[in-house]
């Protein structure tokens, strides 16, 4: 069940995007004769006066279709309610319109978890919570450090009761490279001295090898009524969209070493999954924060994407008059063949990574 909750918060999240531009030319007058959830076979369909409505047989994508290159079209080639009669800023919003659909949409699912199951928060706890030691010789294992140890001070700094505990913590063993620092450790009701040496590891920082966990219960926020929801929805919001850019950038500029944190449909169905089985309400921000990778991924300038489209119109409008139609349909059909390449690699690398595949191959 929660792998088909994952699958259907992908599915809602295609629906809005393409809901986006079938709106958006419908209201403008603009002439369409397909909307389709999914690629592949038609499981339904539906024959409306002018478009044709279909659920396909693999939900992961979607498409609008217009009538201005479908040979079977009974519309004159000049009614001025082909798409491409339409002034380039008609055509540009109806472009966009999916990429501010999905913006729409996780807001208002922020909104929505706030005034519902609320924001997951942390009431914090002094210090930093030792959530695993590597114990391959690691300074921690050396020093005495165990799971479930808390971190009361480093180096002679109180951690204190904060989100920014961690970090400070971090700074504090990233500084002293082979350098003997002494922590204060809470274990269960005692309170211990240890002395630690961090290794140095490949850039000269040090490290001792431990995952760290913030120090607290886990607790969750709801908005007293409808403004605060919708103030701390657009707080979310903000939060999530320049988190999401700021690593589109990160991925963009060191691409070699973050390539493989890209996800695929399947890692993040699993992804999705695995959130549905341990809070079904953390959904909300799961679907928000995929809703707003899909915006920014669509608008970027990439053939066969939102916003390679928009470079067309762009080009269009320095020109004068738009590229020759064998340019834009070589662009487009070569990005669109790269895409295609990408999603099937990152289906089966993705795949290959699930837990119950690499128990088959052992």
């Amino acid at each position: 069940m929660s792998v088909l909750a994952a699958i259907a918060v992908l599915a809602v999240l295609i629906f809005v995007h393409e809901l986006g531009h079938f709106m958006a030319a419908r209201l403008q007058g603009i002439h369409v004769n397909r909307f389709s959830i999914g690629f592949g076979p038609i499981l339904w369909k539906y024959q409306g006066p002018e478009t044709e409505y279909a659920l396909r047989g693999f939900p992961l994508g979607g498409f609008v279709g217009f009538p201005d290159d479908d040979p079977e079209s009974t519309i004159p080639p000049d009614d001025p309610n082909l798409l491409r009669n339409r002034p380039i800023l008609d055509r540009a919003i109806v472009i966009s319109a999916g990429v501010i659909a999905n913006l729409i949409f996780a807001y208002f699912l922020l909104v929505g978890q706030v005034a519902t199951v609320g924001v997951q928060d942390i009431n914090y706890e002094p210090g930093v919570l030792i959530a695993d030691v590597v114990t391959d010789n690691s300074a921690a294992e050396r020093a005495g450090l165990e799971a479930e140890d808390i971190i009361l001070a480093a180096a002679g700094r109180d951690l204190g009761r904060s989100p920014k505990a961690i970090q400070a913590f971090k700074k504090a063993i990233e500084t002293h490279p082979q350098q003997t620092i002494q922590l204060q450790v809470q274990r269960e009701e005692q309170i211990l001295t240890l002395d630690i040496t961090p290794d140095r590891s490949e850039d000269g920082q040090g490290i001792i090898g431990v995952r760290l966990a913030p120090n607290g219960k886990i607790v969750r926020r709801r908005a007293d009524n409808l403004f605060g929801a919708l103030a701390s929805g657009a707080a979310e919001f903000q939060e999530i969209s320049v988190l999401t850019a700021q690593g589109f950038a990160q991925l963009i500029r060191n691409f070699s070493e973050t390539a493989d944190q890209v996800s695929g449909p399947v890692a993040i169905v699993a992804i999705g999954a695995d959130i549905a089985k341990s809070d079904a309400g953390n959904l909300f921000r799961f679907a928000a924060l995929i809703s707003i990778n899909l915006a920014i991924i669509n608008i970027l300038p990439l053939p066969a994407l939102d916003g390679g489209q928009l470079a067309f119109l762009a080009i269009e409008g320095v020109r004068g008059k738009p590229l020759p139609t064998h340019i834009q349909d070589g662009v487009m059909q070569t990005g669109l063949m790269l895409l295609l390449g990408l999603g099937i690699f990152l289906i089966i690398r993705d795949t290959a990574q699930l837990d119950w595949v690499q128990k088959l191959l052992e």
